[in-house]
């Protein structure tokens, strides 16, 4: 009897703890899962997944959602000195660009254009330098999913760049004797990078050599005149070449001009007439007046390089002052001027002088003087008439003056320096 009463003391501790240990696993895998069941019929107690899901199809359900559109701009996030030119775009893949927006730091929309095909956005117009802009791009894939990309970047500063000031202008028409000139705003220290970023072309077939004659200035010319009735082409490729360390150029340009007809006008300062050749037939000889002996004119070939119908003249600012420090003549009226050179020289017309001067005496301050009248409107002047029949870009030679040889550089002279002494000023 005793020992009955233990045994069903065991027994009744093994259901218990039995009972126990049971209650335990039902406790623990309703806290792994939820949803699981609690009976353990059915279901996989080891998973987060919803009955009958897998990851992969997680996974797939995910990527339905999103485009497979895939956007890139140009430049990068961040970016700064980029080109003003050619250094932004927007482009996609896998899909078709809606929308893209450009603005300026301070809101300032700038105009692009999308694509016909819808893959790719540009700019319009040229950037501004210093300047941060911002690039927002929606794009679409085939199911119509969109995607999104922005990017800010900043363009190359005016401290970190150059550009080159140049002459003639496009579609100009010109004398034969004009160069192709630029003058750059920064010192350029590798003139073989520039120069092999320029080109200038004509259609003549003649050959076209850059001379540089100082750090900031170089000029293009043929061998002999230009061709008349030729067309020059200068092509401007600068975008992105450093000219100096940390210093690149920013300009993207085509410019062309016409050449006319061939007109080279001879001034004999010993016979005080000039000579005016228009293709190689004699169609004026004019009488002038050149410099006196104590201020001669210069000698060489010049080039016409401005015209003005009246403009000033003042001694000062060339450097004939009197005692007082003033100029020598002060005349702000001067009648149909055309310059010759950097330093001063113009063949201009003269109403002060008597008419018995011109073809007679050479009494200037260096300038070429034809007869004319106060207020340039009487066009059977021999001023007016050589200003009327000049084209910037013609030529004057003056010969037989006691002065020296006018240099190459002072003004659009290089005529002056032989060919090959102009083609080792070359870089390249």
């Amino acid at each position: 009897m005793e020992k009955r009463v233990m045994t069903d003391s065991k027994r009744r501790r093994g259901l218990m703890a039995a009972s126990a240990l049971l209650s335990g696993v039902l406790v623990l895998t309703a806290c792994n899962d939820g949803d699981a069941p609690v009976d353990g019929a059915g279901g996989d107690t080891s998973s987060s997944q919803s009955p009958g899901t897998s990851q992969q199809q997680v996974d797939e359900a995910a990527a339905q959602k999103t485009s497979q559109a895939r956007i890139e701009i140009a430049p990068k996030n961040g970016a700064d000195n980029v080109s003003i030119n050619n250094g932004t775009k927007v482009t996609v893949a896998d899909g078709k660009l809606t929308e893209v927006t450009m603005t300026s730091a301070d809101g300032t929309a700038v105009e692009g254009k999308i694509s016909a095909d819808g893959a790719s956005w540009e700019p319009t117009g040229q950037l501004k330098r210093s300047t941060t802009y911002k690039i927002t791009a929606t794009a679409a894939d085939a199911e119509g999913r969109e995607a999104h990309e922005n990017t800010s970047f900043s363009t190359v500063s005016e401290a970190n760049s150059f550009i080159g000031y140049f002459t003639p202008e496009d579609g100009s028409k010109v004398g034969v004797g004009m160069p192709v000139s630029l003058n750059f705003n920064k010192p350029i220290t590798d003139k073989k990078a520039v120069q092999a970023a320029i080109e200038v072309s004509s259609t003549s077939g003649q050959e076209v050599v850059g001379h540089w004659f100082n750090s900031q200035r170089l000029d293009f010319r043929p061998d002999q005149y230009w061709k008349a009735g030729s067309t020059v082409t200068l092509k401007l490729k600068l975008d992105g070449v450093q000219g100096a360390p940390g210093v690149y150029g920013v300009q993207e340009k085509t410019v062309t001009f016409t050449v006319g007809r061939s007109q080279v006008s001879t001034v004999d300062v010993a016979k005080k007439t000039m000579t005016v050749v228009r293709d190689g037939k004699t169609i004026k000889t004019i009488p002038i007046s050149a410099g006196s002996p104590e201020t001669p004119t210069y000698n060489g070939q010049m080039v016409i390089s401005e015209k003005f119908k009246e403009t000033r003249m003042n001694g000062a600012t060339v450097g004939f002052t009197d005692d007082d420090g003033k100029g020598e003549y002060d005349i702000k009226d001067v009648p149909h001027a055309m310059r010759l050179s950097t330093s001063g020289t113009f063949i201009h017309g003269n109403y002060w002088g008597a008419d018995s001067v011109f073809g007679n005496a050479n009494t200037s301050h260096g300038c070429v003087g034809l007869n004319d009248v106060k207020g340039a409107n009487d066009p059977n002047q021999p001023g007016a008439w050589f200003y009327d029949n000049s084209l910037i870009g013609d030529v004057v030679i003056v010969k037989n003056s006691k002065d020296k040889t006018i240099q190459p550089s002072n003004g659009l002279n290089g005529w002056n320096m032989n060919w090959s002494d102009w083609k080792a000023g070359s870089a390249l």
